[in-house]
Order: C-alpha cells, then structure tokens, then sequence
C-alpha cells in the first residue's frame, strides 16, 4: 500500500495534478494542489537591475512633460531718468516713425517713455516704456541715422569754442557753427544758449557789429511778426526771442535774424546788455 500511494505521489508531481488525501476519519481534506510547471522567478542580477533603471528612465523621459525653457529677458538699454547722446539718438529716431513730436532733448523723460510705449505695443512687444535690445533693433530697423542737427534739433549743443575777437570787452559772440551765441566779459563766458539763424535767401551776415537798439516789445512792420527782447545789431537784423524756433527748432528759419528760444535766457541776457557792446558772428 504505501508503494502505490508513493507512486500515485510521484505521478502527481510528475503531471501537475491535484490530489485529495483522507484524513484518518476517512474524509477528504481540502485539496493540495502541487504545480511544477511554473518556474520560480529567478533572482534579478546587478546587470538586470541596471538595465530596468535605464529601461525605467528612457520611458519615464517620453512621459514626463519636459521643463519649460526659462526665458530671458532682452537687456534694457535706457530707461526714464538717462541722460546722453545715445537717448538723443532714441528720440530722433521716435522723431521719425512720428511717436515723439517734441526734442530731441537728450534726457529720458515722460514724453519719450511714453512714445516707447506706443512703439512696442504697435509691434507687439511687451509695454514697458524701456528701450531694451529687442526694442531698439526693431527700430533701427525701421529708420535711418540722424544727422547732427536732428540730434540737436531743439538746440542744447555743446558750444563752440569763442572766437579771438570775442575775447576782450562786452562781446556777444555767435558761432554758427555750433549754433550757439556766448555772452562774454572780458573773455569769461557768462551764459550760453542756443540760436537759430537766417535761411539760405536771408542769410545772417558774419562780422564785427555793435549793439545799436534795443526793443523789448518790438514788432516787425516788414514780417508783420513779433521780436521781444530784440537787440538789432546790423540794419534790420537782431539778437531776439522766437516762438516758431521754441516750437520747432532748427526746422525753420529767420530772415536774418539771431532767433533765441529760452525765453527766460534772453530775458536775463536782454537785461545785461548795453547799447554799444560788441556783436561777432563767425564761423
């Protein structure tokens, strides 16, 4: 008997079958199911591991939503408050694609931030009123390179150095080449400011003259215009104040006249002046 039940035994584990013994009492018991057809895992290597975890990463990367690129911001260039050349060049420039009507001025102010502004909203750039890198190439782009006089347009050149003539005495002296008259005494600038003179046709004579009137309410019969502050020093030409040059600059012209647009400059100037002080308009 226990040879058959050995062998019935060794055919179970042979065939994956299941087989039910009796208990002593003679009943069955729950069935014990003995299956040699599954292989046990086998216990994973160094290597496999390896594998898995490269396995792993490659797939988890296809899943995983990449980082989004941080973004850089273009470099601001000039903001308000800078001062200089380079802000000139900004405001002719903003001059030209007509977003800035007043200067150039040479100071970044509420006016030219403001025309920033405009210009990068129109292009669809973000509003910030700086001019940054991206800013300042898309307007480039779009104009060409100012000449010294749509920089200094509204006047605030540097002025030129005075001439030998102007070095003694009482002396106006008007450069036009820099645009600028110096009021001098005895060779010590005293002010300085800006002038604008006659056009091609009415040009404004060069010479040593003399202050010979003054008017401060005169009225031009012959232009039918006003000349406060007027100071004639050759026939109907004189050192005045002009409203067309304080509102348009080097845009327009005289008729031979020394035009000033600082209008609280030559009030000063008018009031230090005498009849008989020395006039030099030079080059």
């Amino acid at each position: 008997m226990g040879r058959w039940i050995a062998a019935l035994l060794g055919l179970a584990a042979v065939c994956g079958c299941t087989v039910q013994g009796a208990d002593s009492g003679g009943k069955h018991r729950s069935p014990i199911r003995i299956d040699i057809t599954t292989t046990p895992p086998a216990t994973p290597s160094a290597d496999d591991d390896a594998g898995k975890n490269a396995d792993a990463g490659e797939v988890g990367g296809e899943d995983r939503p990449s980082a989004p690129a941080t973004r850089v911001e273009p470099a601001v260039l000039w903001s308000r408050g800078d001062t200089g050349r380079d802000v000139r060049e900004l405001q002719a420039r903003l001059r030209q694609v007509a977003w800035l009507h007043d200067g150039p001025t040479g100071t970044y102010d509420d006016l030219t931030e403001r025309a920033v502004r405009g210009f990068q909203g129109k292009r669809g750039l973000p509003r910030t009123g700086k001019t940054d890198t991206v800013t300042w190439q898309r307007l480039l782009d779009m104009t060409r390179e100012p000449g010294h006089w749509d920089l200094y347009l509204m006047g605030g050149q540097p002025a030129a150095a005075p001439d030998a003539r102007c070095m003694t005495g009482r002396v106006l002296c008007i450069s036009k080449s820099s645009r600028t008259l110096r009021w001098m005494v005895d060779g010590r600038t005293v002010s300085t400011m800006s002038v604008r003179f006659g056009s091609r046709g009415t040009p404004t004579r060069e010479g040593v003259f003399q202050v010979y009137w003054k008017s401060r309410n005169h009225w031009s019969t012959l232009y039918d215009s006003p000349m406060p502050y007027a100071m004639f020093f050759s026939g109907g030409q004189a050192v005045h104040y002009s409203e067309d040059f304080a509102a348009r600059g080097y845009a327009g012209a005289s008729h031979g006249c020394v035009n000033v647009r600082d209008e609280a400059a030559i009030a000063e100037l008018y009031a230090q002046v005498r009849n008989g002080d020395k006039v030099v308009v030079h080059w």
